[in-house]
């Protein structure tokens, strides 16, 4: 007898074969059988007209904390997505001792854009190690994880403050590939590192300090494991700059046998030639044998963000970091103050940040006053008699801040342009940054806009190779071997979706974070079911009470 047997639905296995018709047997927690089979099962999920797909991988996000208290990372897994990677861009939560806490939990809120209450509310901090961390996560989830260990936290938790002061010693670096070794031993995929990201006071992260020795250390370690991966965020900004690390990447790939990946790779249509020069020494160091996976997200780039809270907006604003990273008081305090404000709008330059502010748009919702919405901040601006920076603080403070701001389309927004780029036989579909910007934008529905925009609107992939991308090829740059396939023995993760309306909900506010904190997020659009080692965790629209995730690798 079978567990779960689902029927009558269009196969689409993950390998990149034609779709078939068929049914998918389920038998403790692994597939059973493919195809032609029928038999008693406990329960029956008919899947007639609908895709039976394996579960999608998303290979970079920032669920580390939100898995404490939300072991489904919702709304994650009603997208189809059975298995995250978190731990990306040198952040984890261990190994992470106890004195560091505060220190990390600050470069969560500056880098990933975290609410402090996600770090105070909801859960208890009872580890400090990677092995603890995995038990602390592992008594609620029903979503499979794949985690990643931080550079800047190893270096961290060997180095105390002299982290972000100085390179290491070779005793310091034996000492950190004997905690990498700790926290593989423990369950990590892999290593995270980042060459650009800061602290909350600005300073850079661990990780930035590290000598090229200290790097090709810990990758000899990765190595010694089998090839496991290293995860870095390269200098973005500057194509030259990332087609160095590329040549770096692909050097650490050739001597320790491992794969790598970067991410994110943007496309602008102000800067047309900088993806395409990526993937062209993507492809010349694949050539050479080297592994250097881009990772490239689906959805164009959208920020939202009030004075409410702080934003990536603001990133190359240092004077409006500072100000908007204060306690409410202090910063109604400085956005109220004449010689502050002053400031602010000169940072802007001599247009007053028309260039910069002047296409943002007041969203709805919020406290936004209705004459206003929808309408740009430009024109807002002209009707006041003001320079768009001045309105943007002045409308914000006549209303508690409460009011959001849209700047839309602000790069990676051209279909025709990605389709191809998505398609390329070694891009990586990923740089979801799940869990993370969550005042900032959505990141949820990638996988959903996959197939609505790039299959259906652009045909820039067929279904079979969408599926393939996010699935088996997934599966195979982590080596995560039991998943990303609906074959016989592997791991049940399975999604049952309609391939005809498969997509994402609009962009929405909630307030469901610890401390009723407000986040935005997709809802699912066409998935029917969807599995994890065989349980129901999402089905009819509504998340079921498995359990069934684990760690994997």
């Amino acid at each position: 007898m079978f567990d779960v047997l689902i029927t009558g639905g269009r196969i689409v296995d993950g390998t990149g074969a034609t779709a078939r018709h068929g049914n998918v047997a389920i038998r403790g927690g692994r597939i059973a059988a493919v195809g032609d089979v029928t038999g008693e099962a406990a329960r029956t999920i008919d899947a007639a007209g609908k895709v039976v797909a394996p579960g999608f991988i998303d290979p970079h996000t920032h669920f580390d904390v939100q898995l404490l208290w939300d072991g489904a990372a919702r709304p994650a897994l009603e997208h189809g997505l059975t298995t995250i990677v978190p731990g990306n861009c040198s952040l984890s939560l261990a190994p992470l001792k106890a004195a560091d806490r505060s220190r990390v939990v600050g470069m969560f809120q500056q880098i990933e854009e975290m609410p402090p209450e996600a770090f105070t509310e909801a859960f208890e901090w009872c580890w400090e190690d990677f092995a603890g961390y995995r038990e602390a996560v592992a008594r609620h989830l029903s979503i499979n994880v794949a985690p990643l260990v931080g550079h800047s936290v190893i270096r961290l938790w060997v180095m105390g403050e002299a982290a972000q002061q100085r390179a290491a010693t070779s005793d310091e670096i034996a000492a950190m590939q004997d905690l990498l070794r700790a926290c593989l031993d423990a369950g990590a995929v892999g290593l995270s590192t980042s060459f650009v990201d800061i602290d909350e006071n600005g300073r850079p992260v661990p990780s930035r300090f590290a000598q090229f020795a200290e790097l090709d250390a810990l990758c000899a370690v990765l190595g010694e494991w089998g090839g496991r991966m290293l995860q870095c965020v390269p200098e973005f900004y500057a194509v030259d700059l990332t087609i160095a690390r590329i040549d770096q990447l692909a050097e650490l790939s050739l001597r320790h046998g491992i794969p790598t990946t970067f991410s994110p790779l943007f496309d602008s249509t102000q800067a047309p030639d900088n993806a395409p020069r990526a993937i062209a020494r993507v492809e010349e160091q694949f050539a050479r044998g080297a592994r250097v996976w881009p990772q490239m997200q689906t959805r164009p780039i959208d920020i939202s963000f009030s004075l409410l809270r702080p934003s990536l907006f603001f990133a190359r604003l240092p004077r409006w970091v500072r100000v908007l990273r204060q306690p409410l008081e202090a910063r109604l305090a400085s956005l109220t103050d004449p010689e502050t404000v002053e400031r602010m709008v000169a940072d802007l330059g001599p247009d007053g940040g028309e260039r910069m502010m002047g296409g943002l748009v007041v969203r709805g919702g919020d406290a936004a006053p209705q004459a206003y919405v929808g309408r740009t901040l430009s024109e807002i601006a002209r009707e006041r008699s003001q320079l768009p920076a001045r309105a943007l603080i002045d409308i914000s403070l006549e209303n508690g801040l409460d009011v959001a701001f849209l700047s839309g389309a602000q790069g990676h927004e051209s279909t025709e342009r990605i389709g191809p780029m998505l398609a390329h036989p070694l891009m990586h579909i990923g740089a979801s940054d799940g869990g993370a910007h969550i005042a900032s934008f959505a990141t949820y529905g990638d996988t959903g806009y996959l197939f609505s925009e790039f299959v259906r609107k652009a045909g820039a992939l067929t279904l079979e190779e969408a599926v393939r991308k996010i699935t088996s090829e997934t599966a195979d740059i982590w080596g995560l071997k039991d998943r990303g396939r609906l074959q016989p023995g592997k791991a049940a993760d399975v999604v049952v979706f309609d391939d005809r309306t498969i997509g994402r909900g609009e962009e929405r506010a909630v307030f469901d974070l610890p401390g009723e904190g407000m986040r935005y997020v997709r809802d699912a659009v066409g998935i029917d079911a969807v599995l994890v080692n065989g349980e129901v965790a999402w089905a009819g629209g509504r998340y079921a009470d498995a359990r069934s995730g684990v760690f994997c690798n």
